[in-house]
């Protein structure tokens, strides 16, 4: 488990081409090897290897398709605040297995301070919301208390990750005044 946290936290170097691979690969997954090559000055074979060492290090999870959730009738998105009753040893092991089979929870992540977890909920509707919430999620057993907010409008959503923060800073290094 150790190992896996440190593989986790690893910082893997990667260079300015290495950057432009995943921002292509961010906005099109499906450019090819050589489309790819092609833009950021590579030979397809160099590229590839790249692309598959990132693959490998686990810096390229997975490639995928994104969908529009309106447009296929789930209208209503939900951020649910949950605070567990207890945090005992197989309390949060539980919750979180649990969350993860529920194919309304887009995303859980644990949280530090007052609420325990934050979970993004999608439903048809607040009718649904409602099913999903009174039938599946207050009826786990360690949840105590939760707030629901209802998004009214999507301002941005991006899975785009911004690789510029990963460049160097442009700033000049700082410097201690002596007396």
């Amino acid at each position: 488990m150790i190992a896996d946290l440190e593989r986790d936290f690893m910082r893997i170097e990667l260079d300015a081409i290495d950057r432009r691979i995943l921002a292509l690969l961010q906005s099109d997954a499906q450019l090819s090897s050589a489309e790819i090559a092609e833009r950021v000055g590579l030979s397809q074979a160099p590229c590839w290897r790249r692309i598959k060492r990132m693959e490998e290090n686990g810096v390229i999870r997975l490639r995928a398709t994104l969908l529009d959730r309106k447009k296929l009738g789930l209208n209503v998105l939900v951020f649910a605040q949950v605070k567990l009753a207890a945090h005992g040893r197989a309390t949060l092991p539980e919750f979180e297995e649990t969350v993860r089979q529920l194919p309304e929870v887009l995303e859980c992540y644990t949280l530090m301070g007052a609420t325990d977890y934050i979970i993004k909920v999608v439903a048809r509707d607040v009718e649904t919301y409602e099913h999903f919430f009174r039938e599946k999620l207050s009826q786990l057993p360690a949840v105590r208390e939760t707030n629901s907010a209802i998004a009214l409008s999507e301002i941005k959503h991006t899975t785009a990750l911004p690789l510029s923060l990963l460049e160097e800073p442009d700033w000049p290094a700082r410097t201690t005044k002596t007396r």
